[in-house]
This record gives C-alpha cells, sequence and structure tokens, in this order.
C-alpha cells in the first residue's frame, strides 16, 4: 500500500481537486493522510465532503509545512509514501508510475517522475531536465546534484514517492525555514540513497492567481539551507557536481533578494555562488547588480512602464 501524505493549510478552494486526482488514480491500492495544520478557512469541511474510509484528517496547531508532512509520515501505515500538495494534481497514471519504479528498480529506495507548471490562465510550461545519465524512457538518476544544477528541479515536492524507512532515517523535513526545506531533504536522499527516474510527466503543479498576487516572502535571513548544504557537501565531496549545485542555489538566493530589494542578503549570496562555481558568468553579472542597484531596478521601472 501507499499511503498518499497531503500538508494541508487554507486551500478551500483547491484540496477537493487535488483529492479528486487522487481517487481517480488506476492505482487504488492507497491511503490519504491529511494532516491540517490549523487551517483557519474551509479546508476540513472540504475534506469532509469526501466519504471514502481511506481518508484519514489528523489536525495539529499550525506548526508549517515540514511539520505536517513529518506528521504524516509518522502516521502513514504503508511502506511507501508518496507527497502531494493540497493545491496541486496528479495525472491518473502517477501512482501506478512510481509503483512501477518501485518494481523495476528494488535497489532504489526514491522514485520520482517529471511534472509541469500550469499557470492560473492555464498555460502549460514544461520542465527542462537536463543530463539524465540514462537514455530510455527511466532509469536510475545517478547524478542528481550535477541535472539538478542546470535544469528545473529534477524531484518536487509532487512528483516523489520515497520508502517510509529511508524519509525517516534521514530525519524527514527540517523544521523551522520557511522556504527551501524540500531540497535540502531531496538532497539528503541524494548522497544516501538510489533514485529511480521516469521522464514521463505524471504531476502537475498549479499556479493560483492569489499566490502570484501576494507580495514575495522574504528569503530566511539564517539560511539554514545553504548552511546545511555546505555541510552535506563536505560529508559527501565525492558527490559529482555538488559544489556547482551549492553554487545554483547561491544564484537563486541571490536573485530572490534582489527581487526583494535585499541587497545585502543578495550580495552575500552571491559571493557564495561565486566561491562555489566561480566559471559560471552569470554569477558576476548578479555581483555587478549588487554592486549597482540603481541602474538594475531603474532599467526594470522603464520595462514595467513602457
Amino acid at each position: 500500500m501507499i499511503s498518499v501524505v497531503i500538508p494541508l493549510y487554507n486551500k478551500e478552494g483547491q484540496i477537493a481537486h487535488t483529492l479528486q486526482s487522487v481517487f481517480t488514480q488506476t492505482f487504488q491500492n492507497f491511503e490519504i493522510v491529511i494532516v491540517d495544520d490549523g487551517s483557519t478557512d474551509n479546508s476540513v469541511e472540504e475534506v469532509e465532503r469526501f466519504d471514502d474510509s481511506r481518508i484519514r484528517l489528523i489536525h495539529q496547531t499550525n506548526a508549517g509545512v515540514s511539520a505536517a508532512r513529518n506528521r504524516g509520515i509518522e502516521e502513514a501505515s504503508g511502506e511507501l509514501i508518496a507527497f502531494l500538495d493540497a493545491d496541486d494534481v496528479w495525472m491518473p497514471e502517477y501512482l501506478a508510475t512510481q509503483y512501477g519504479l518501485y518494481q523495476k528498480y528494488p535497489e532504489c529506495s526514491v522514485y520520482a517522475c517529471n511534472y509541469e507548471i500550469r499557470d492560473f490562465e492555464g498555460k502549460v510550461t514544461p520542465t527542462i531536465i537536463r543530463k539524465l545519465p540514462f537514455e530510455g524512457e527511466d532509469g536510475i538518476l545517478s547524478n542528481y546534484f550535477e541535472v539538478a544544477s542546470c535544469s528545473h528541479p529534477p524531484i518536487c515536492s509532487i512528483s516523489i514517492m520515497v520508502k517510509k524507512t529511508a524519509i525517516q532515517a534521514i530525519g524527514g523535513f527540517p523544521l523551522g525555514i520557511k522556504s527551501g526545506e524540500d531540497l535540502l531533504t531531496w538532497a539528503r536522499l541524494a548522497v544516501v540513497y538510489r533514485i529511480a527516474y521516469t521522464k514521463i510527466v505524471q504531476a502537475r503543479f498549479l499556479m493560483n492567481r492569489v499566490d502570484v498576487c501576494r507580495p514575495k516572502r522574504s528569503p530566511d535571513k539564517e539560511d539554514y539551507v545553504g548552511r546545511s548544504l555546505i555541510k552535506l557537501y563536505h560529508q559527501n565531496q565525492k558527490e559529482k557536481k555538488f559544489k556547482e549545485y551549492i553554487s545554483s542555489y547561491y544564484k537563486g538566493r541571490a536573485l530572490h533578494a534582489i527581487e526583494c530589494s535585499l541587497m545585502a542578503i543578495a550580495f552575500m549570496a552571491v559571493v557564495c555562488a561565486i566561491r562555489y562555481n566561480y566559471k559560471n558568468y552569470k554569477n558576476y553579472l548578479l555581483l555587478c547588480i549588487c554592486v549597482f542597484p540603481r541602474l538594475y531596478f531603474r532599467k526594470r521601472w522603464k520595462r514595467k512602464r513602457f
């Protein structure tokens, strides 16, 4: 049996659609563990509309998405855990595809598929996944950090299934951080366990108009994710392209900070990006933006105006 773990917080407009995508799976041997993380809207009522004994609804005070996922892992009855966010969906063959990887690659403990992104206007954007180490439809993702450093993330929180023992062995998802908890978790899994991967798109990330209009959340000042990745790298320096992956993380952190006008955080992030990959010229362009921010924001203002 597969345990589907869904963290839920204020998704009354999306959770029914998400659950429907689970119930229409061709693979039906599953349970759904929904952890309500202190929702203040009608999310719980939307879940309770579904009359299916495979749903287990667990309540906790608001503690964040990592705490909700960890609670779901703890409560899960299945050997395999598939994660799904409360506002995204799976294609009908998702669980069958993941279970097929589990059967085909018994040496693996992590199973992932490709995914796509749909914006609130309905436009679908495929992911770009480069440098996969196999030629066929599926195989073992033996160079996770190389792929992740030059592509869209090959793994996301709606496209992964993992053995319960594996996710528990690495301590689950890290607590107390605003963002990046998932990519740190995938990195910790990648240095210990083998990953089976399929190029087939079986999951869809849905962007909501509310999320697009909401002010951008500021990056964590403490940078727990970055420091943890660096520590993980020093413990696993033989991992191919891990340094480039860290540089890619810091480039993303710098861009995020620039968008939030936090130039001091952006500058420090760019310095780290250069330290771990001094050959990437884009890092130096970001450094110029940090040194001459007024020029950058003036150009952006003119583009928006005209």
